[in-house]
């Protein structure tokens, strides 16, 4: 009878996967990482990043559009942009730069980290720079600044109509811009229409009265994100085309339009059966979009795309050690780990997101059914399901043995919602921080970015000293 951990995923899944993989010992590796190494060496709970994964996604991303757009013959140009929001650490920037794309804020700080990387030399004035949301002043003031200091592509996308007069106030220059649509949301959400950008109906009239009259600005881009992301929909379809009459009326009027920046990314993996056919939607975005042009005889717009969590998601990881398992009920069995989902992994808790949840070893132990709960007072401060069963399955708990559980593709939002470096639920440390890397050999090596969180640092946030 097979009722090893191994056997289950394997009579579930179609494992090993291309990241995962097990060896004879019983102990995970992801991307060919032995996971226990990473353990034995700086202990738990800690999150890891893996660079080459945030290179690979990329250069994959872009060859998916590059080849839509040699198929279709489409005569404009595909731009890939990274989301700063998404992750903001340097060594994440750094990787990300060495791909040559493009950057997309979000807030007034962002424009501060734009100003290093140019002064540290690893961005140039040349560089697009999409500045999205909603701006309050400093956030106007600071985009004004990069313009008045000569960043030829910077590209305001303007949320409302108050902010061209409130960009004109900081700078005569001469500007490229944008103008966000507010796409209609699903159907199950909470409204109707995001909260961000300008309604359909109101655009043109927008365009024409505070833009089109006025010779400081060239309107180069329009701006579509659906907050669900890219999927094979009707609701999505449904909006691309809404967005592309848009882009055809305003082309007709504005010559300078050139761009079509389709934000909301592509998925990232959330389980191991994960199915998204990407090369399938990036060829038809690309198709639909040339064919709307044609019928309408306007040329095709450049394509933006705007990927944060599908660049940097996938490449990071969360490691929590089992510190003990409480029997409650006849039926519940409790393990307990050394952190906290609601600090660590807030999507987890605030909007019940699912990662890939494995364990690190004893993969030849038996299995059994568990819930996971952290470590701070909260009755929320949980994790109960899988996103293919509503249940976890877990190696038998030994006391002898401790189990190490991994959640992977955890890199995008989770330090920034979590309140990175300050003041958590229960006063919960942040956890050690490890980048992960390849040498000129191929070789993996490990790099500690942060110490686990010292209650000296917590006190001097809180005042104490």
């Amino acid at each position: 009878m097979k009722n090893k951990y191994l056997d289950l995923i394997q009579q579930t899944f179609d494992f090993p996967v291309e990241e995962f993989k097990v060896d004879d010992e019983g102990q995970l590796s992801f991307h060919d990482i032995p996971l226990m190494e990473l353990i034995k060496q700086y202990g738990t709970p800690l999150k890891f990043i893996y660079l080459p994964k945030i290179s690979e996604n990329i250069r994959r991303a872009r060859s998916w559009f590059n080849v839509a757009i040699a198929k279709a013959d489409y005569k404009a140009k595909y731009y890939y942009c990274y989301c700063t929001k998404s992750n903001h650490f340097q060594h994440t920037l750094d990787e990300v730069l060495k791909n040559d794309v493009h950057l997309e804020t979000s807030s007034q700080f962002d424009i501060n980290i734009i100003e290093t990387l140019e002064e540290q030399g690893k961005i140039n004035k040349d560089k697009f720079v999409v500045c999205n949301g909603f701006k309050r002043d400093v956030y106007i003031e600071n985009i004004a600044g990069l313009i008045n200091n000569g960043w030829s592509n910077v590209i305001p996308v303007f949320d409302n109509q108050r902010e061209v007069n409130m960009l004109l106030e900081h700078t005569d220059k001469e500007f490229k811009c944008g103008i966000r649509i507010a796409a209609e949301e699903e159907p199950k959400f909470e409204f109707y229409t995001s909260r961000l950008g300008i309604g359909y109906k109101d655009i043109l009239p927008f365009y024409r009265s505070a833009v089109k009259t006025n010779p400081q600005i060239k309107l180069k881009m329009l701006h579509f994100f659906i907050n669900t992301g890219i999927y094979d929909t009707a609701y999505y379809w449904n909006e691309l085309h809404k967005c592309l009459r848009v882009y055809c009326e305003l082309k007709k009027e504005c010559p300078d339009l050139d761009t079509l920046n389709i934000g909301g990314g592509f998925p990232i993996k959330n389980k191991l059966a994960f199915d998204y056919d990407y090369e399938y939607m990036a060829e038809e975005i690309v198709s639909q979009i040339k064919q709307v042009c044609e019928e309408n005889g306007i040329p095709e717009p450049d394509i933006f795309t705007e990927f944060g969590s599908f660049t940097v998601g996938e490449s990071g990881g969360t490691i929590f050690s089992v510190l003990d398992q409480k029997a409650q009920n006849d039926r519940e069995k409790w393990n307990m780990i050394d952190s906290s989902f609601m600090t660590q992994l807030p999507d987890a808790w605030a909007i019940n997101k699912k990662f890939i949840m494995l364990p690190i070893n004893r993969w030849h132990a038996d299995y059994e059914r568990v819930l996971l709960g952290g470590i701070t007072c909260d009755s929320d401060d949980y994790y109960n399901s899988e996103q293919h069963v509503n249940a976890i399955y877990l190696p038998t708990y030994d006391r002898e043995d401790t189990l190490y559980i991994g959640f992977f593709h955890t890199a995008a939002y989770q330090e920034s919602i979590g309140g990175y470096g300050g003041i958590q639920h229960c006063l919960t440390p942040a956890p050690k921080h490890v980048i992960i890397d390849r040498d000129e050999n191929g070789e993996y090596t490990f790099k500690l970015f942060s110490k686990e969180q010292s209650y000296k640092s917590m006190l001097k946030t809180l005042g104490y000293f």
